[in-house]
């Protein structure tokens, strides 16, 4: 689908849209960018993403309307959706979130050039032939600059990257492996990204995006993040900022049963180690899971939304807090729905507006926490 169908097709399916019950006050957009932070949110176009149907929902696009001021799309720039084959790319569906962007002033990030994890690839990649030795290495990065070169061409309105998503392994904090990184190298590999998308994108801002966080269970995972990025500042590796995704009470292998147990002082120290490096902050990809909380729909989004401000008023206390993404902002659309399902059925509650659209205690605790943070320069 090239652009101008697909701004037609933006303009149908949303075009039509009826106004989301309003919130109080200003928008969040607009509640950020008076401290210099940009908020948007994830939104899929289908069919392969998880937020599937949400962006042929008007009053969903509504709310993207009314509340952010950037959009990224949640799965449709990953190779497995985004590369069937070798020579050919898939650009249809991101290019409707694209489209829908531009035609209502709304920015858009990219998400992501190379996910650099095995499970994500898809099966022609991970059987795919290099050849041997320096033929390989060659034949590898010849491939890998070719995608980057041409994703970041064909969407020139986007001003951040997620470069590297994910190549850190949680249980020891090593580099994983993928086929790239066998014919390459694993910092080759990571370099010859980030020097492509530079090249590429000279005015962008390059971010390394990752999943650690900062309940007990994650000091692997952080201490593996922050090699990286030494290792990266060492090498002279045009990385911008770091990416924290913040889908609180997810990854929290130490505390079932709760939204876990935050390691604030041990959070705090990560943070400082990064941004000491001069790294900026991003955070990525914010909901809450609410899976092992009591049924009772107060005491989840109190809890919730409680959590969220504890943990944004840390993050936004950081001048690097640059930008905050929501992962979906109406509950019925969020991806937690079925990679972890509560056990008594009920559906979760871990995004910004409920599913009849109207805003929930989680919003307001972003609204504040925005209000609160300093100004940044």
């Amino acid at each position: 689908m090239g652009a101008g169908v697909a701004a037609a097709a933006a303009g149908a399916v949303c075009g039509l849209a009826q106004a989301a019950e309003r919130f109080n006050g200003p928008s969040l957009a607009a509640l950020a960018r008076a401290k210099g932070v940009r908020f948007g949110s994830a939104v899929g176009a289908g069919p392969a993403g998880s937020l599937t149907g949400a962006f042929e929902d008007p009053r969903y696009c509504q709310v993207l309307i009314d509340e952010c001021g950037v959009l990224v799309p949640e799965n449709e720039l990953k190779w497995y959706v985004l590369r069937p084959d070798a020579k050919t790319f898939a650009f249809e569906r991101a290019d409707r979130i694209a489209a829908f962007a531009k035609a209502h002033d709304i920015a858009l990030r990219g998400h992501t050039l190379l996910w650099h994890h095995p499970k994500w690839f898809p099966a022609w990649l991970t059987a795919y032939d290099f050849g041997a030795g320096s033929v390989a290495a060659k034949n590898a990065k010849a491939l890998l600059v070719d995608h980057i070169d041409k994703v970041v061409a064909h969407y020139p309105q986007i001003d951040s990257w997620d470069v590297v998503n994910e190549t850190v392994d949680p249980k020891d904090g090593s580099i994983r492996r993928t086929v790239f990184s066998d014919a390459m190298g694993q910092d080759q590999t990571l370099d010859v990204a980030f020097h492509a998308a530079r090249a590429a994108a000279p005015k962008a801002r390059l971010v390394y995006n990752d999943y650690m966080g900062w309940e007990a269970g994650n000091e692997a995972h952080r201490a593996g993040v922050l090699k990286l990025l030494e290792g990266f500042r060492k090498r002279g590796t045009p990385v911008d900022a770091l990416g924290v995704q913040s889908h609180l009470g997810t990854e929290d292998p130490a505390a079932p049963g709760s939204l876990g147990q935050p390691q604030e002082k041990a959070w705090r120290a990560f943070i400082d180690e990064a941004t000491g490096m001069g790294y900026d902050l991003l955070i990525t990809e914010f909901d809450v899971n609410d899976r092992d909380l009591p049924a009772d729909v107060g005491v989840r989004d109190a809890a919730t939304a409680s959590v969220a401000k504890a943990y944004l008023d840390l993050m936004l206390d950081y001048r690097q807090t640059k930008e905050v993404l929501a992962w979906g902002m109406v509950d019925k659309y969020s991806w937690l729905q079925g990679f972890t399902p509560r056990k008594d059925g009920a559906p979760q509650r871990p995004t910004l507006y409920d599913d009849n659209y109207r805003s929930k205690p989680l919003r307001e605790a972003v609204a504040a926490a925005f209000r609160s943070a300093p100004t940044r320069a």
